[in-house]
């Protein structure tokens, strides 16, 4: 099964027609394919607060939830968004309904998810967002685990902090360095704690393209 044509039939922009994501997912997933893990999503459809609209809007489709169900046939599938996806359906599917603007309401959310295997953020892409989530859910990774982060090179302007080191730049300096360097000394504390658990970090280009800026970044847990 190519996880690229479950994308395109899905309507996912991790296929072909936009971030190519799939690709990557394949060689990274399909040894996993079979295994009744634990997959989170965070983030189940375009066009919520990052685009200025409602957190309460009307959601019409979760293409990606849809893709990994069928992917990962024994998985159990949660999907995190600030918006509502509780109308859809299935027995391997949770969603949790969360605001990542606060820290402790992701603290909350992962209190009540098990460990995980495979953690994708896909949210609103805002630094703080994504940040704040990697140190409330890496923990929650078990040994072996991949977490990923999406679309690193765009940052809404409704939600970015004026001032925080853009995450992309966070996991790229570390790839290269092996230290995490942040404008705010806590969370570069916080982030360091967190470096005897990583045992690789991969940033890639968006479509692969040495000459385009930091698109996704790769985490995988010792």
């Amino acid at each position: 099964m190519n996880l690229t044509d479950l994308a395109d039939r899905f309507g996912s922009d991790k296929g072909s027609t936009k971030h190519r994501y799939a690709e990557l997912y394949q060689m990274l997933f399909l040894p996993h394919r079979e295994r009744a893990l634990n997959f989170l999503e965070m983030g189940l459809q375009i066009g919520g607060p990052e685009h200025g609209n409602s957190a309460d809007r009307q959601t019409t489709d979760a293409p990606s939830v849809r893709m990994w169900l069928e992917y990962f046939p024994e998985a159990r599938i949660f999907g995190l968004d600030v918006s509502d996806f509780s109308w859809f359906q299935d027995p391997r599917f949770t969603f949790l309904r969360c605001n990542m603007d606060e820290r402790e309401n992701i603290r909350a959310a992962a209190e009540a998810l098990p460990e995980l295997d495979i953690v994708i953020d896909d949210a609103s892409h805002a630094s703080h967002h994504q940040q704040f989530a990697f140190l409330e859910l890496f923990p929650r990774l078990a040994s072996g685990g991949l977490y990923i982060i999406e679309d690193l090179r765009w940052q809404p302007a409704t939600y970015e902090r004026p001032g925080i080191t853009r995450t992309g730049d966070l996991f790229r300096v570390y790839s290269e360095s092996g230290v995490f360097r942040h404008s705010d000394p806590a969370m570069a504390a916080e982030f360091s704690a967190l470096r005897a658990d990583i045992s690789g970090c991969f940033v890639f280009q968006a479509h692969y393209n040495k000459g385009l800026r930091d698109q996704v970044a790769v985490i995988h847990k010792r």
